[in-house]
């Protein structure tokens, strides 16, 4: 129990102080990804130089898990290689699909926290939100199909 509640207090803070929550104007990438499901709606702004990602940010709305999961994804690929990023990604939704190492899992940091969301597959759309916009917005490929069969 003690962990849980470890755990809902960092989305919590990620949700009602969102380090990254703002706009950007100088991103060179922007993708607006959506959750027609839930209804959250977020445009991801990143910018680079060369392969790393310097700099990001997210705007738009959504309920509290898919903006406290997209604020934590950021804080974790900023200063990050494209590479890196996109790995973090593939555990993150292996994580979601219940199929990640406890390895794995404690790569993701604070992004762990989103583990139990595997248990609730009305809430899966919201938590992958913005690392799916994140893995098209990098390597250029549609992401929808990937975790459709989570619904």
């Amino acid at each position: 129990m003690e962990n849980r509640s470890f755990y809902n207090e960092i989305l919590t803070e990620h949700n009602v102080r969102p380090e990254f929550k703002h706009d950007m104007e100088d991103a060179d990438i922007v993708l607006e990804g959506v959750n027609p499901s839930c209804g959250d709606d977020i445009f991801l702004k990143l910018k680079t130089d060369g392969d790393t990602i310097v700099d990001g940010a997210f705007v738009g709305d959504g309920c509290a898990i898919s903006q406290a999961s997209a604020d934590i994804m950021l804080g974790m690929v900023i200063g990050r290689k494209k590479d890196e990023a996109l790995e973090m990604c593939r555990i993150f939704m292996k994580m979601i699909k219940g199929e990640a190492s406890e390895e794995e899992i404690d790569s993701l940091e604070e992004a762990s926290a989103l583990r139990d969301i595997a248990h609730m597959p009305a809430r899966v759309k919201c938590a992958v939100l913005g690392w799916r916009t994140l893995k098209e917005a990098l390597s250029g490929e549609d992401t929808d199909d990937d975790e459709d069969d989570e619904d």
